[in-house]
């Protein structure tokens, strides 16, 4: 499902929200967590997940296209755990 997928579902849902209002929300959700994640937080949805951020190490890595060898930085990558909830809903369906 894609963000667009997801507000005209939710504006669908609730008839009382205009198209503009489920984009308003679901902006500002996303927006919260990215926020929170940006700081080095994690983000506990219960039910649903958790969100956080791990920090990949330094590796070496090989240039695809000349096949050398290169030295990869350690980075931060968001990282997402599935609640007790969803893992057992989608193992169901």
């Amino acid at each position: 499902m894609t963000r667009s997928e997801l507000i005209t579902k939710l504006a669908a849902r609730f008839p009382q929200l205009t198209l503009a209002d489920a984009e308003t929300s679901v902006l500002s959700i996303l927006n919260r967590i990215t926020d929170q994640l940006a700081l080095g937080g994690r983000v506990e949805i219960r039910g649903f997940g958790s969100f956080k951020v791990n920090v990949r190490p330094a590796r070496r890595g090989r240039n695809p296209r000349t096949g050398e060898r290169v030295e990869v930085p350690a980075k931060p990558a968001p990282v997402f755990k599935p609640g007790v909830e969803m893992r057992e809903r989608v193992i169901q369906d």
